[in-house]
């Protein structure tokens, strides 16, 4: 789980410095913090952060298949791969039975 966290907070300073740079609308700061919140609720166990995670991994799932149709970049497929992966890995009960 602290793989997962650690790729939450890559997103979060991926998104904040697109934000700050003017490549990503300001108000994807909103979800920098997002980000934050669910990867620090993840690594601490908390119930909140684990259902933050797996929403965040399946809405970033559907986004990079729904880019991936648009666009038809790699890039997309991979990511959105990569976010089934940790959203499969996530809801496993032997992974929720850990939560507080």
């Amino acid at each position: 789980m602290a793989g997962i966290a650690l790729y939450m907070f890559v997103l979060a300073g991926v998104v904040g410095f697109g934000a700050a740079t003017g490549r990503f609308p300001k108000l994807f700061i909103i979800l920098c913090l997002l980000f934050v919140a669910a990867a620090v609720g993840l690594i601490r166990l908390y119930r909140w952060g684990w259902a933050l995670t797996s929403a965040a991994s399946f809405l970033l799932m559907s986004y990079g298949v729904w880019a991936y149709i648009h666009t038809r970049m790699a890039a997309a497929l991979i990511m959105s791969f990569l976010n089934l992966v940790f959203f499969l890995y996530l809801v496993r009960p032997e992974v929720r039975e850990r939560l507080r």
